[in-house]
């Protein structure tokens, strides 16, 4: 984890020990991403933002499937995905690790964030 993850992680851990809405996550979250965004805007390096705005999906997906809990299969069938992909997935395996199969991210895609107004610090 980089030194610019630290704030964002310690602000989603905090999140999910209590079980907080996605979307009220999120809309904590767009407050510093927006500022993050505005300081950063002019940087010429786009790659370490980019990085970010992966990760930070990945840890609000991982949050998403902890929510879910048991019904995380349903969940994911219910978005499309196919019975096998969804078996796998959600075989017991640790919440960090299933959030970067092909199933988390075809369940719940970029534009499932951007939906939710998740500003993105590199476009």
């Amino acid at each position: 984890m980089s030194t610019a993850e630290a704030p964002l992680y310690q602000f989603i851990s905090a999140a999910d020990k209590v079980s907080t809405a996605v979307g009220m996550i999120v809309a904590e979250l767009r407050k510093t991403l927006l500022g993050w965004k505005a300081y950063f805007s002019i940087a010429e390096v786009l790659s370490p933002l980019r990085d970010i705005d992966k990760w930070l999906r990945r840890k609000l997906r991982c949050t998403i499937w902890k929510q879910w809990g048991r019904a995380g299969y349903r969940e994911l069938r219910k978005r499309g995905v196919s019975v096998r992909e969804a078996w796998n997935t959600s075989k017991n395996v640790g919440p960090w690790r299933l959030s970067k199969t092909p199933a988390l991210s075809l369940a719940l895609p970029a534009r499932f964030f951007r939906s939710l107004d998740l500003p993105s610090l590199a476009g």
